[in-house]
């Protein structure tokens, strides 16, 4: 099975692992292969979400196309309404999926400390990081917080600690994490797994 993932930014692409273990959870030995649209190659890429959502289905032909949106201050329905009407006024033919976390990505990389202590360079390091695990969808600004925890996770200091690259150490938290099962107590990730099972009701070839 091959899907694409379409997203706000280029940092949110770390969300192709977490789909990733959601459909390898559900289809079994079926090989699972992930694309992620990146559009900043192009001298004219798309900027609003129905050209996004039209490029991605030509460029990166898929099973199941993948559309993200962070709810930020709005709600979930009202950014998956936004995501269904973009759809349609692109003409998608094929099945898609809305991931929509809570507030904003960083919030689904909250839940593995020993994941963020690897992706900081410090796994044996005993820094207090805060994590909110549990809470991490009730937070304003997981991001803010998800950036905290690794550059005290870092255990740096002075100019080291400066030139320290936040957002490579962000991709590699979601690389370190093998399982995203505590994923599955929060509402959105609920919600994206309910979507997924859907369309593999819907379309029983995928799973064999």
């Amino acid at each position: 099975m091959r899907f694409t993932l379409v997203t706000d930014g280029p940092t949110d692409s770390v969300l192709c692992r977490h789909i990733e273990w959601l459909l390898k959870k559900h289809v079994g030995l079926v090989p699972v292969e992930s694309q992620w649209a990146e559009f900043r190659w192009l001298r004219e890429p798309p900027t609003d979400l129905a050209s996004k959502i039209a490029k991605a289905a030509e460029l990166y032909p898929c099973d199941v196309l993948f559309v993200h949106r962070d709810a930020e201050t709005e709600e979930p329905e009202r950014r998956r309404d936004e995501i269904h009407a973009a759809v349609g006024k692109a003409r998608l033919k094929v099945s898609q999926v809305c991931v929509i976390p809570v507030r904003m990505t960083e919030a689904w990389l909250l839940f593995d400390e020993a994941a963020v202590r690897w992706a900081a360079g410090n796994p044996n390091g005993e820094a207090e990081l805060g994590l909110p695990h549990a809470r991490a969808e009730t937070l304003p600004n997981p991001k803010a917080v998800l950036h905290k925890a690794l550059v005290t996770a870092c255990g740096l200091a002075g100019r080291r600690r400066r030139t320290f690259d936040i957002s490579q150490a962000v991709h590699q938290v979601a690389e370190y994490i093998d399982d995203f099962s505590p994923l599955l107590a929060l509402p959105a990730f609920q919600a994206l797994e309910k979507e997924v099972l859907a369309v593999l009701r819907n379309h029983p070839e995928l799973c064999s």
